[in-house]
C-alpha cells in the first residue's frame, strides 16, 4: 500500500490495518459471525500495535481511531462500506445496480450515495450477505431471494438476468411488520 514516492497516506493506514486484522482472524481460526466481540477486540489490539509502531518509523498516524475500527470492523465481520448504511435506522432500503450506484432510500426518498465500489467488492458482499442463510448465487440460480441476519430481506441479480452488473436491493425487516 505504499504510494510510488514511498509516501503512505490514511487511507493506507486503515488497508494495513484491515490486512493485518483479517490475517489474524485466519491464523487464529476466528469466526466473525459466531464471536463479534472477539472481532471488536482484535481490531482494537491491532490499532493499538499500529499506533505504537508509528512511534518508531514512517507510518502515518491514525487520527480517528474510533472511525477506523469501525471500519476495519465493518470490512472484517460486516458488510463492508454497506454496514453504515444498514446500521442506520432511517434508512430503509438500500440497493446497488452497478458498482458506481449505490442508492439509499431515506424516510420514502431514494438517494444516490457517494459509495463506489468495485465489481470485485460487490460479489465479495453478495458471497458475505448469502453466506448466514446458506443460499448461493450463480449462472444456474441467476437471482436469489434471502434474508440478512438481522431479518432484513435481500434481494441479488446477476447477469445474464441483469444486463451487466450484479444488483443488490435490501430492506430492513420492520418495514413488513
Amino acid at each position: 500500500m505504499v504510494l510510488d514516492r514511498g509516501v503512505m497516506t490514511a487511507v493506507d493506514a486503515v488497508a494495513v490495518v484491515e490486512q493485518t486484522v483479517r490475517e489474524l482472524v485466519r491464523r487464529r481460526g476466528l469466526d466473525p459471525a459466531s464471536d463479534p466481540a472477539g472481532i471488536s477486540r482484535l481490531v482494537d489490539e491491532v490499532i493499538a500495535d499500529y499506533d505504537e509502531r508509528t512511534l518508531t518509523s514512517a507510518l502515518p498516524p491514525i487520527a480517528d481511531r474510533q472511525l477506523v475500527a469501525r471500519r476495519v470492523y465493518d470490512a472484517v465481520a460486516g458488510f463492508g462500506p454497506l454496514q453504515t448504511y444498514l446500521d442506520d435506522p432511517e434508512i430503509e432500503e438500500i440497493w446497488v445496480n452497478e458498482p458506481g450506484r449505490v442508492f439509499v432510500a431515506r424516510r420514502g426518498t431514494s438517494e444516490l450515495t457517494t459509495t463506489i465500489l468495485t465489481s470485485a467488492e460487490v460479489r465479495d458482499l453478495v458471497e458475505r450477505m448469502l453466506k448466514a442463510s446458506g443460499r448461493r448465487v450463480d449462472l444456474s440460480m441467476p437471482f436469489v431471494d434471502a434474508m440478512l441476519p438481522d431479518g432484513s430481506r435481500l434481494h441479488v441479480v446477476i447477469p445474464d438476468i441483469t444486463r451487466q452488473h450484479w444488483a443488490i436491493n435490501t430492506a430492513h425487516s420492520f418495514l413488513y411488520y
